[in-house]
């Protein structure tokens, strides 16, 4: 997908993502998610009114791929503010259109494709239920562990993990001695390249980070032990260019929920099942939870892991997070 190739998710029309096509492709139907729906006020049509459902667009001149784009990234919205019309129309390949979402999320791509474009080219063909098995694999296995001494202890050991079917490499921080008679504490840590390594204000990633190493070496030095779980899952889950994408938005006056599903993915797109398969990897089946997060309390219950204590953590806000940290409060169940 990032290179552009077409799909062919079962009995559906072939699919050409709208972001990376190349060529002149064009095409009179587009597909979109439920949630660019409501953002362009199609809601109100009946084939566009679940929030959760793929949506087909017919164009009324159709789409080449700079109108179809116009469409699919919120960032032209200024620039194109009158599109369409369009009229949404009904289809029965659900459960294929959900899958090539999926994948646009997955590819870290706006979640927008052609439907049986001219000229087509020759597409890949799976089915839908490959997306949610390769989704569902529990093939996430150690690859290589090592020692690393790190600035909040010396006394730590990386582990990296590695699935057949995902390039993104997770890691496992282990501070202070396993210790299979207490539960860990265990700090779940989604990857931000813009706060843990830019140090960006505009989220609280980074002092989560830091805050986090520092509470599991403390309680390695009162003879416990931590792990920190490193999660490749930038954005919420939708990737660095589309968080980049939803900085912009949120530069317009949305907050970080609303931006997310104005680029036409869910609010929370990520997968805390990892985790816990990290988590049973290492051998751990208890954990006391440093999160303020309660989805994160219950993925990991699902998975079957027990969070023995839920430990919260304070970290005061500054001028430009303070909306970011009230939106996850307020609107996104956090807890204090």
């Amino acid at each position: 997908m990032r290179h552009g190739w077409p799909l062919r998710i079962g009995a559906a029309p072939a699919l050409l993502p709208v972001e990376t096509a190349g060529g002149g492709a064009h095409a009179a139907q587009l597909l979109i998610s439920g949630a660019r729906a409501a953002t362009l006020k199609l809601a109100n049509q009946r084939a566009a009114a679940e929030p959760d459902h793929a949506v087909l667009l017919h164009g009324a001149e159709g789409f080449d791929l700079a109108s179809a784009l116009s469409v699919a990234d919120p960032a032209l919205d200024l620039a194109v503010p009158l599109k369409g019309p369009f009229r949404a129309e009904d289809f029965v390949w659900q459960a294929e259109a959900a899958a090539a979402l999926t994948l646009a999320r997955h590819a870290g791509i706006l979640p927008a494709f052609l439907v049986a474009p001219e000229p087509a080219g020759e597409p890949v063909s799976l089915e839908a239920n490959d997306v949610a098995r390769w989704e569902d694999a529990n093939a996430l296995v150690i690859a290589t562990r090592a020692r690393l001494p790190v600035s909040a202890s010396e006394d730590a050991e990386v582990v990296a993990f590695r699935s057949p079917g995902d390039a993104a490499e997770h890691v496992a921080l282990v501070i202070g001695q396993h210790d299979s008679s207490r539960p860990p504490l265990v700090r779940l840590h989604s990857e931000c390249l813009t706060g843990d390594i830019l140090g960006s204000l505009r989220c609280d990633c980074g002092p989560q980070l830091d805050t986090a190493l520092a509470e599991i070496a403390a309680e390695a030095a009162r003879g416990g032990w931590g792990v920190l779980l490193y999660l490749r899952q930038e954005g919420r889950g939708i990737g660095l260019v589309n968080k980049l994408r939803a900085y912009r938005l949120q530069d317009q006056g949305f907050d970080t929920l609303e931006a997310n599903r104005r680029l036409g993915f869910p609010a929370e797109a990520r997968d805390f099942a990892i985790a816990a398969r990290m988590l049973q990897a290492l051998g751990v089946s208890a954990v006391r939870l440093l999160t303020n997060n309660p989805d994160k309390v219950a993925a990991l219950e699902a998975a079957g892991v027990t969070v023995a204590e839920r430990v919260p953590h304070h970290l005061p806000p500054n001028p430009h997070n303070a909306h970011y940290l009230a939106t996850k409060r307020d609107k996104a169940g956090h807890l204090l």
